[in-house]
């Protein structure tokens, strides 16, 4: 069966503000085909650095979203009965070896390490994926690129990825925006007006002060940007910011107390 490229084609740009060089040296690791490795915090950019890099290249972008119940056979394929027996079915991964793809495994630490281990012959020399059960070697078409992400603020002895496996690519480290930045993108992002833009991200600012001392993670630029659209709807900023920037985060009573009170005395 023949797989239809352009449906997995990023057909429109996608918004994206570089923070330094990223694209460049992100194109120069196309270039030379090598594996690519994102970390950074939730909500920072990652997924759509990797989408505007593949609309930006003219590559088709498989997307996986990685989780705990994840088998290698979900990545690479399983045989499947239908009426005249059973036909083999590729996986994502071995889908975007065969088209020359980009495979993004997204959050990839929270698979198994049994699992990440079929990346390996693709993130070195052979670039090839062995597809056991079928019995085929597969070669990875000569624009296939392998890019993975995880957030190191979760890291912990069960979920982290190898030495074996991180020293099999190149590596950005990705943070939340500097302010003016930030306000910027909520700006471009939602149409909403810069003042507001920058009253939350002062409001994120407050949060992310706050990871280590009763917050796991900071207010994403994700989450801002769910805020600002909600108040460019029509909705109050204060009610918006509660919302959108405090009540996904944490249920612990003072830490909402704090927050709603920096949403206060920043909206007046």
């Amino acid at each position: 069966m023949t797989t239809n490229i352009e449906q997995y084609k990023v057909h429109k740009e996608p918004f994206y503000q570089p923070q330094a060089d990223e694209v460049e040296l992100y194109e120069a690791a196309y270039a030379a085909r090598l594996p690519v490795m994102v970390k950074g915090p939730t909500g920072c950019g990652k997924s759509r650095f990797v989408e505007y890099m593949a609309w930006k290249l003219g590559r088709p972008l498989i997307t996986v979203a990685c989780n705990e119940d994840m088998t290698a056979s979900d990545l690479v394929g399983r045989y499947l009965l239908d009426a005249n027996g059973t036909r083999w079915l590729d996986g994502p991964l071995t889908t975007a070896a065969r088209i020359g793809a980009i495979c993004y495994l997204d959050e990839i630490v929270e698979a198994r390490q049994d699992t990440t281990v079929v990346i390996h012959p693709l993130t070195d020399h052979r670039r090839t994926l062995p597809l056991d059960k079928k019995g085929e070697l597969l070669e990875a078409h000569k624009d296939f690129q392998l890019v993975i992400s995880y957030n190191p603020g979760y890291q912990s002895l069960m979920k982290d990825l190898k030495q074996s496996t991180k020293q099999r690519f190149t590596g950005f480290d990705f943070d939340y925006p500097e302010e003016e930045l930030e306000a910027g993108i909520l700006a471009k992002e939602t149409g909403i007006d810069k003042d507001t833009a920058a009253k939350l991200v002062k409001i994120g600012q407050a949060a992310r002060n706050l990871k280590g001392h009763g917050l796991d993670e900071g207010i994403s630029t994700r989450l801002l940007v769910y805020a600002a659209t909600l108040i460019n709807g029509g909705v109050n900023p204060k009610a918006a910011s509660r919302m959108a920037l405090v009540r996904p985060i944490t249920d612990d009573a003072d830490i909402r107390d704090t927050l709603d009170n920096a949403i206060s005395v920043t909206f007046g």
